[in-house]
C-alpha cells in the first residue's frame, strides 16, 4: 500500500492488452510471479549445494567397521576438485555429521579435511594441481592423520598402524568412485549410455550415503532399510533384473560393513532386487510386489517373529515411496541404463536434433554457396556492360599521347576539329581492328588532307591494337574463369540442398514393422539381436539385421533375404555384411531392395595401325541410387594424349553425376575443366547412357559422338544427336535423350573409328543396322568382339582410327532365391514416406 492507501498489485493483474492477456494463462502469470520470490530463486540457484551438503551431513557419519571413516575426505576432495563453488557448505556439513560418531571421529575427519585442503593449497601454488592427483592426495592427508593418531596414542602397536592404513587406502578407493559418480549426478550430461563401471560407481556412492543412516530409526524403522529398499525399487524398474539385483548386492555390502550385525541384507536385497526387476513389464505395482515377496521369504529365513514384521513394515514403506515417485525421475534413470526403451528413445531423439542441426547447417551452406554463385555470375556481364566506353577511351588517350604529342597541329585538331578528328580516329581503329595488316599506302586519301601524320597514327594504332587485343584475350579467359567458378557453385549449391532435403526426411519410428520382422525371423530358428528399420519406400528400402549367424550355412541371402522379398512384396538382397563381435558370432546385415534390372556389358576395341594404346576410353559403372551409367569417349587425335583426355572427361563425369550434380551441369562443368586446364585445343567426345535399374528409364548424353544402337528383337533402333565435343567452346549444347528400354534390350555405343569405317560412298546408318541384325551372338562381350571383327575385315584388316564398342544387354533380375512365405506372416504396411 502507498501513501495514498491505494494497494500496488503486481504488474500481472494491472490492465493490459487483450489480446497479449488472452494468450497468457493465469498459471502460466502465477508460476512466473512466484519464480521471481527471493527464496524460490535461491532455491533453484542453490539446490546442488544443498543436495551435495546433506549428502555430506550423512557421510560424515558414515562408518565402517565402527571405527573407519573413510567416506568424508573422499568426499571432500571429489567436491574442491569439481564443486569448488560448494566446498564450504560441504565441509561445515561433513563436520557437523562427524559429531555424530564416536570419540575422536569428528577431529580425525576435520583433520583430514585440513590436511588435504593444505597440500591442495600448496599444489595450487606450484600449478601442479590435477584431477588425477585427488586419489593420492585423500591418501596422504588420511594416513598423515591416522599415523599421527597412532605416534601419541598410549601405544604403539600393528592393530592401529593396520587400521590406519586401511583408512587411507579406502580413501584412495572411494575418491577413485565419487571422481566418476559424482558427475552423474551434479553435472547435466549428454544424451548417452552410461558404461557398467560408471553405473557400479553411482551405486556405490548412493549406498555410501544410506550408510550415514544406520543406527536412525523412525518408530522402530531403520531408514538405510527403508531407503535401500526404496533404491533397489527404482532401478529394478529402469533396468529389469540384472541391474535390480546389482544394486541389491552393492548396497547389501556397503551396509553389512557399516553393521556387521545385518550381514543378512546383501542376501535378502540381491534376492528382492532380483524378484523386483522380473517384474519389470508389470511396472510400477509388480516391481512393488516382486521387493515384497523377496524381502519376506529371506526375512522368515534369517529373522525372528517380531524382526519379520518389522521387515515387512520397513518394506511397505518403501513400497509407499516407490509408488509415489513420479513417473519422470525413473525414466530420467531409464534413458541413461543400455537395453531400455526410454534410453532407445533418448537416442533417437538426440540423434533427431543431430540431424536436424545438420540440415540446417547444411542448407545454410547451401545458401552460401548459391550467393557466391550469383555474385561470381554478376561480375562479368559488369564488365562487359562497361567495356565499349571505358576501353575506348583509354585506347584513344592511349594512341593519341603516341602519335600526336609531337605534333604542332595537336591543339588546333582536338580543340578546334574534336569531332572531326575523334571521327577521323574511330574509323580508323575500325579499320585496323577489320584488317590489322594494312599499311599506310592503304588508307583513302582524304585521310592525309585531315592529318599529316597518318602514318605514324597508324603504327601507334596497330601495335596499341595487339595489346588490346592480348589484354582482351585474357580478360575474357578471367570472365570464362568465372562463370565456370559460377557454374560450379551453383551445382554443389544444388547437391547440397539435395542432401539437406534427404537429412530433413522425418525418421519414423518402426517398432510394429521391426516387431513383425523379429517374430517371423524367430520363427525360423534364428537367433536376431537387434533389427533397425531405415527406410522402406519403394525401391529403397533399408534394414539393419543384427545375427548369430552359423558359418557355412549362409542363412541371409536363403532365408532372411526371401522372407523380406515375401513380407514387403518386393525382391530383396543382402547388400553388405559386417561382422561386429566376431567372437560372440554377432554379423551386421544390410538388406536393400533389389534391381528390377540388371545390365551386362561387354567392350572390345582396338587402335590405329595395330599399335597399344587407343585415344578411346570406355566405362561402365554404378552411380549409386540405382543408376548404371555406360559411357564412351573418344579423343582427339591418337595416342597417350588423347587417351588422357578421353578418360578424364569420362572421370570426371561420373564423380559429378556420382555427387548428385545435374547432368547438363556436369558436362558444362566438364567442358569448362578441359578449357582452362591446357591452352591447346585438345577435345574429346562423350556418349554416355544413364540406365534406371528399377524402372529401366535410360537417358542418353551424346556430345559430338556417333550414333548408338538398340536392338530390340529383329528392329534396330539408332539414337543421334549433333553437337560439337567438349573442350573446344565455352557455351555447349548438351542434348539429353530419354528412352524407355525394355527386358532384352541390346544397346550398342560406339566411337567413329568403327561408324566411318564404310566410308562417305556408303549409307553410313543403314550399313551398321545391317551388321547389328546380322550378329548371331546374345552374350555381350561376344557381340562386341564380332561385330568389331566384322568392322576390320570390311577394312581388308587394316585399321584407320582408333575403335571402341561398348554392348549392354538389359535383361529382368532374378534373385537367386525365390520367396519364402511363413503362414501366419502378413503383408507389411509401409508408412507413408515423407517429404
Amino acid at each position: 500500500m502507498n501513501k495514498s492507501g491505494v494497494i500496488n498489485l503486481p504488474e500481472w493483474t494491472k490492465a493490459g492488452n487483450k489480446e497479449e492477456r488472452s494468450k497468457e494463462t493465469w498459471g502460466a502469470r502465477l508460476k512466473a510471479w512466484s519464480m521471481n520470490l527471493p527464496a524460490v530463486q535461491f532455491l533453484a540457484v542453490k539446490k546442488w549445494t544443498l543436495l551435495l551438503s546433506l549428502m555430506g551431513l550423512l557421510l560424515g557419519r558414515a562408518m565402517i567397521l565402527d571405527e573407519l571413516t573413510p567416506f568424508a575426505a573422499a568426499f571432500f576432495a571429489v567436491i574442491v576438485m569439481l564443486r569448488k563453488d560448494s566446498m564450504l557448505p560441504v565441509a561445515a556439513s561433513l563436520i557437523v555429521g562427524s559429531l555424530f560418531t564416536p570419540f575422536p571421529g569428528a577431529i580425525m575427519i576435520f583433520a583430514q579435511l585440513a590436511m588435504f585442503l593444505l597440500i591442495y593449497k600448496g599444489l595450487e601454488s606450484f600449478q601442479k594441481i590435477d584431477l588425477s592427483y585427488a586419489p593420492l592426495m585423500v591418501f596422504v592427508s588420511s594416513f598423515m592423520v591416522g599415523l599421527f593418531q597412532v605416534v601419541i596414542g598410549p601405544s604403539l602397536d600393528w592393530y592401529p598402524l593396520l587400521m590406519a592404513t586401511l583408512d587411507a587406502l579406502l580413501g584412495f578407493v572411494l575418491t577413485l568412485v565419487f571422481l566418476q559418480a559424482l558427475p552423474l549426478l551434479t553435472f547435466k550430461q549428454k544424451s548417452r549410455s552410461l558404461r557398467s563401471e560408471e553405473i557400479l560407481c553411482l551405486i556405490i556412492l548412493l549406498a555410501s550415503v544410506m550408510t550415514g543412516l544406520v543406527g536412525w530409526t523412525v518408530g522402530g524403522l531403520s531408514l538405510e532399510h527403508i531407503l535401500s529398499r526404496y533404491l533397489i525399487m527404482l532401478f529394478a524398474l529402469a533396468g529389469g533384473a540384472p541391474l535390480g539385483a546389482a544394486v541389491g548386492v552393492v548396497t547389501g555390502l556397503i551396509l553389512s560393513l557399516a553393521d556387521i550385525s545385518a550381514i543378512y541384507q546383501m542376501s535378502l536385497l540381491a534376492f528382492s532386487g532380483m524378484l523386483a526387476g522380473m517384474m519389470q513389464s508389470g511396472r510400477k505395482g509388480a516391481v512393488s510386489i516382486g521387493m515384497l515377496l523377496g524381502s519376506s521369504i529371506l526375512s522368515v529365513y534369517f529373522l525372528g517373529p517380531g524382526d519379520v514384521l518389522i521387515s515387512t513394515w520397513e518394506t511397505s514403506l518403501a513400497m509407499l515411496l516407490f509408488l509415489l515417485t513420479p513417473k519422470s525421475m525413473i525414466s530420467a534413470i531409464a534413458k541413461y541404463v543400455p537395453g531400455t526403451p526410454d534410453h532407445s528413445r533418448s537416442q533417437n531423439e538426440y540423434a533427431r536434433r543431430v540431424r536436424d542441426i545438420t540440415a540446417e547447417r547444411v542448407t545454410q551452406f547451401s545458401q552460401v554457396f548459391q550467393q557466391l554463385s550469383s555474385s561470381f555470375g554478376q561480375i562479368p556481364r559488369a564488365g562487359d556492360a562497361g567495356k565499349s566506353d571505358r576501353e575506348m577511351q583509354d585506347f584513344m588517350n592511349t594512341v593519341t599521347e603516341g602519335a600526336c604529342a609531337g605534333c604542332i597541329r595537336r591543339n588546333q585538331c582536338w580543340d578546334n576539329k574534336f569531332y572531326q578528328t575523334y571521327r577521323y580516329m574511330t574509323d580508323m581503329m575500325s579499320t585496323v581492328e577489320e584488317c590489322p595488316d594494312i599499311t599506310a599506302a592503304q588508307l583513302p586519301p582524304e585521310w592525309s588532307r585531315i592529318c599529316g601524320r597518318t602514318g605514324e597514327v597508324l603504327e601507334a594504332m596497330k601495335g596499341q591494337y595487339e595489346l588490346y587485343q592480348h589484354d582482351m584475350r585474357w580478360k575474357k579467359q578471367i570472365y570464362d574463369s568465372r562463370q565456370f567458378v559460377a557454374e560450379q557453385l551453383s551445382g554443389v549449391s544444388q547437391v547440397m540442398d539435395d542432401l539437406a532435403k534427404e537429412i530433413k526426411r522425418e525418421g519414423q519410428a518402426m517398432y510394429r514393422q521391426e516387431n513383425q520382422i523379429r517374430q517371423a525371423l524367430e520363427k525360423l530358428g534364428l537367433s536376431i539381436h537387434s533389427i533397425e528399420i531405415l527406410s522402406l519406400d519403394p525401391g529403397r528400402v533399408e534394414i539393419e539385421v543384427v545375427h548369430a549367424y552359423t558359418r557355412g550355412f549362409d542363412e541371409c541371402r536363403k532365408m532372411i533375404a526371401p522372407l523380406l522379398s515375401d513380407i514387403l512384396e518386393e525382391n530383396i538382397a543382402v547388400v553388405s555384411e559386417t561382422a561386429v563381435h566376431p567372437r560372440e558370432g554377432l554379423s551386421m546385415v544390410t538388406f536393400g531392395s533389389a534391381k528390377a534390372y540388371e545390365v551386362s556389358t561387354g567392350a572390345a576395341g582396338a587402335a590405329k595401325g595395330g599399335v597399344m594404346l587407343s585415344g578411346d576410353s570406355f566405362s561402365s559403372v554404378e552411380l549409386g541410387n540405382g543408376t548404371f551409367a555406360v559411357s564412351v569417349s573418344d579423343g582427339m587425335g591418337n595416342g597417350e594424349r588423347a587417351r588422357m583426355e578421353s578418360s578424364a572427361a569420362l572421370s570426371m563425369l561420373e564423380k559429378l553425376l556420382q555427387s548428385g550434380m545435374d547432368e547438363k551441369l556436369a558436362v558444362k562443368s566438364v567442358n569448362s575443366i578441359l578449357l582452362l586446364r591446357s591452352p591447346d585445343e585438345f577435345y574429346a567426345t562423350v556418349d554416355m547412357a544413364l540406365i534406371d535399374q528399377y524402372s529401366a528409364q535410360t537417358t542418353f548424353m551424346k556430345i559430338a559422338s556417333a550414333p548408338s544402337f538398340v536392338r530390340r528383337g529383329s528392329e534396330v533402333i539408332p539414337v543421334t544427336s549433333s553437337n560439337l565435343p567438349i573442350g573446344i567452346i565455352k557455351d555447349i549444347d548438351v542434348d539429353l535423350i530419354s528412352m524407355q528400354l525394355r527386358p532384352g534390350d541390346v544397346l550398342i555405343m560406339m566411337t567413329d573409328g568403327i561408324y566411318d569405317a564404310p566410308g562417305y560412298a556408303v549409307n553410313k546408318e543403314i550399313w551398321m543396322k545391317r551388321l547389328i541384325q546380322e550378329l548371331e551372338q546374345d552374350d555381350p562381350q561376344a557381340m562386341a568382339d564380332e561385330l568389331l571383327e566384322k568392322v576390320i575385315r570390311y577394312q581388308g584388316h587394316e585399321i584407320h582410327d582408333d575403335m571402341t564398342i561398348v554392348v549392354s544387354r538389359i535383361d529382368h533380375y532374378h534373385p537367386e532365391w525365390s520367396s519364402l512365405h511363413m503362414p501366419g506372416i502378413g503383408r507389411m504396411e509401409r508408412p507413408r514416406t515423407v517429404s
